[in-house]
Parts: structure tokens; sequence; C-alpha cells
């Protein structure tokens, strides 16, 4: 099994057992609670990600082949969701970056119940991420 193939496994089995959006949400929500926001010298215009409704930002690393995802924002359920992308897409080679399909968070309910706004936010996100591994 890829590497791809084991985190979508992960997610599928930590979020797929939820039958319930509004339960998905909270519990993302709770999960992401204990989560350390990033310091404010990364909430700046360089890493805030455009087309959110709220203000959500984007930090990307790139360390020993590999690209690294850290977020934040000024609403629960934004962080949270952010919080889960980049947790999936984090580790990765730029490449598994690129043929990691962002249409898997349907499978798992994430995006298929948010708000049509919050839903461009998380393809805003998802574009900024697959960009900076496209430039590596």
């Amino acid at each position: 099994m890829t590497l791809i193939e084991q985190r979508k496994q992960q997610l599928r089995d930590e979020y797929g057992i939820f039958p319930d959006p509004q339960e998905l949400f909270e519990y993302l929500i709770e999960k992401n609670k204990k989560a350390n926001p990033l310091p404010n010298e990364f909430k700046t215009d360089e890493y805030i990600v455009k087309g959110c409704v709220s203000s959500l930002w984007l930090v990307p690393s790139f360390k020993e082949g590999k690209c690294y995802y850290k977020s934040d924002a000024d609403s629960l359920i934004t962080r949270a969701v952010a919080s889960v992308v980049c947790e999936l897409y984090s580790g990765l080679t730029p490449q598994e970056v690129e043929m990691l399909d962002p249409a898997f968070l349907a499978e798992v309910n994430i995006s298929t119940h948010l708000s049509p706004n919050r839903r461009n936010g998380l393809s805003q996100l998802c574009a900024k991420i697959k960009d900076f591994a496209k430039n590596k």
C-alpha cells in the first residue's frame, strides 16, 4: 500500500464512521482545539489563503525532499478542516502531493457538507498546497 493510500485509509477509519455531518464537524473542532495555533508572525498577508470567508493562513515548508504544511484560521470549522488537509498532505514528496486529488475529502464527508463559501476556501487551500509542491 502506498503512502497516499495509507493516508486515505487513515482518514476513512477516523472520519468515515460519522453518519451525521454535524457529529463529524463537532469531532473535528474538538480534536483541533488541542492543536497549537500558528505564531502571530505567520498570520500575515504572505501566508493568507485568498478566497476564504474567514482568515485562513497556510505556512508551507520543504525539508529533506518532503512538503510540510501548517495552518490556522479565525473560524473553528475552517481551522479544523484545514488541519485535516494539512495533515493529509504533510510529509509527502512534491510528486505525491500532486498525485493526491483533494476530491478524496468528499469520501469522508469533509468537503460534501461545507457551505459553498467554505468549499471555495477549501479548494483555494488545496490549490495553494499543490502550487507549493509544484514549485519544489
